[in-house]
C-alpha cells in the first residue's frame, strides 16, 4: 500500500459521524476532562485518515481499532503530563506568602502545655511521645512499657479530651 495514501473525505466523514459520540464518551470517561477527550478523538480521526489500511473491504467494524487508538493516546497524554510540571494558569491566583509570627507560636505552645496539664499523666506522657517526640505508636509502646493497643486507646480518649478545650481556645488549625 501507498505510505503516503489517506483516507478519503466521504469515507472518514462517516467514520466521525458513527463512532465520534462513542469514543468521545469512552475518552472522557478516561480523562475526566472533556476538553482533553475531544483533543483525543480528533487525534484518533487523524490516524484513521493517516490509515486507511485499517479500514480495508475486511474491515466491518472500524470501533475497535479507533477505541484501542484512542486508548493508547490517552495513555500517552497521561504519561506525557504526568512528567511535566504543573502549569499554573492566568486564572489562578497564588496566596500571598504570610509569615507568622514567632511570638504567636510561643504562646499557642503554652497555651497547649496549659491545656495538656489538665489530663491524665498516663494520656499527656502517650501525647508527648507520639507528638512531640514523633514516635510511631510501636515505639511509644516500647519506651513506656505498655501494648501498642493501650497506646492507641490513650493517645484516642487523650485527644477526645483535648480536641474541644483546644477548640474553645483557637488552638485548632481551621480546616477548609
Amino acid at each position: 500500500m501507498d505510505p503516503s495514501a489517506t483516507l478519503d473525505r466521504d469515507s472518514l466523514a462517516e467514520l466521525h459521524r458513527l463512532y465520534a459520540p462513542r469514543l468521545l464518551r469512552a475518552v472522557g470517561r478516561l480523562t475526566g476532562d472533556f476538553g482533553r477527550a475531544e483533543d483525543i478523538v480528533q487525534e484518533t480521526f487523524l490516524r484513521a485518515w493517516q490509515h486507511p489500511e485499517a479500514f480495508g473491504r475486511d474491515a466491518d467494524n472500524p470501533l475497535p481499532w479507533l477505541l484501542t487508538v484512542a486508548r493508547n493516546l490517552t495513555i500517552d497524554q497521561h504519561r506525557k503530563l504526568s512528567r511535566r510540571a504543573r502549569e499554573v494558569g492566568s486564572e489562578e491566583q497564588l496566596e500571598p506568602c504570610v509569615h507568622p509570627d514567632p511570638y504567636e507560636y510561643v504562646m499557642q505552645a503554652c497555651d497547649v502545655a496549659k491545656v495538656m496539664a489538665r489530663l491524665p499523666e498516663h494520656h499527656r506522657e502517650v501525647l508527648v511521645e507520639l507528638y512531640f517526640k514523633d514516635r510511631t505508636a510501636a515505639e511509644t509502646a516500647t519506651r513506656i512499657g505498655v501494648p501498642v493497643g493501650t497506646v492507641k486507646s490513650r493517645s484516642h480518649y487523650a485527644m477526645r479530651t483535648l480536641r474541644p478545650i483546644l477548640e474553645r481556645r483557637g488552638l485548632l488549625p481551621q480546616c477548609a
